[in-house]
């Protein structure tokens, strides 16, 4: 079955970085665009960065854009958020997501809290 298991989260300073993985199984994983979602408390969930199967092509949400990158590895299974500059208001739990036709596919979430 599709599995998706994020990993990398934590506490950190203003102003530091964290990289985020989610390693995918159960489907075959180059053939499928990524997405990375966040979902702070009291707020929806929101979309933070989409990445193409091949990984030419990437798309951030403007809160984000120049101190997040998303990133592949085809052939280690494994989709990638490296976030730098991080603010308190990056503080959220952190989700990568699959869509196979009509069905979102979820990872379980690591939370990032960024603070003194």
């Amino acid at each position: 079955q599709v599995q998706l298991v994020e990993s990398g989260g934590g506490l950190v300073q203003p102003g530091g970085s964290l990289r985020l993985s989610c390693a995918a199984s159960g489907f075959t994983f180059s053939a499928y665009g990524m997405n990375w979602y966040r979902q702070a408390p009291g707020k929806e969930r929101e979309l933070v960065a989409a990445i193409t199967r091949s990984g030419i092509s990437t798309n951030y949400a403007d809160s984000v854009k120049g101190r997040f990158t998303i990133s592949r590895d085809n052939v280690k299974n494994t989709l990638y958020l490296e976030m730098n500059s991080l603010k308190p208001e990056d503080t959220a739990v952190y989700y990568c997501k699959v869509v196979f036709g009509y069905s979102n596919y979820w990872g379980q979430g690591t939370q990032v809290t960024v603070s003194q």
